[in-house]
């Protein structure tokens, strides 16, 4: 079973598993070099590109403890507590 557009399935027939077949051989790749240059460029461009922040766990960690904070006061005063 092949999942196709719009959430359709079904077998296909020979015909147009031939067809599939000739069109996922002829699919244009880009040369290795190209996509070399090209990441190179994206990662001189947008310094963002690529990797992540160096502190990336902390940063995530303060996002999420102010968050939790957030909700635990809001809780706090829902309840009439605060």
């Amino acid at each position: 079973m092949t999942n196709g557009p719009n959430g359709i399935t079904g077998e296909l027939t020979v015909d147009e598993q031939v067809v599939a077949e000739q069109l996922d051989a002829a699919r244009p790749v880009p040369p290795a070099a190209f996509r070399g240059a090209l990441g190179r460029r994206l990662a001189e461009l947008d310094l963002r590109y690529g990797c992540r922040p160096q502190r990336l766990r902390l940063i995530v960690s303060g996002y999420l403890g102010a968050g939790t904070l957030l909700l635990a006061i809001g809780a706090l005063q829902a309840i009439g507590a605060l």
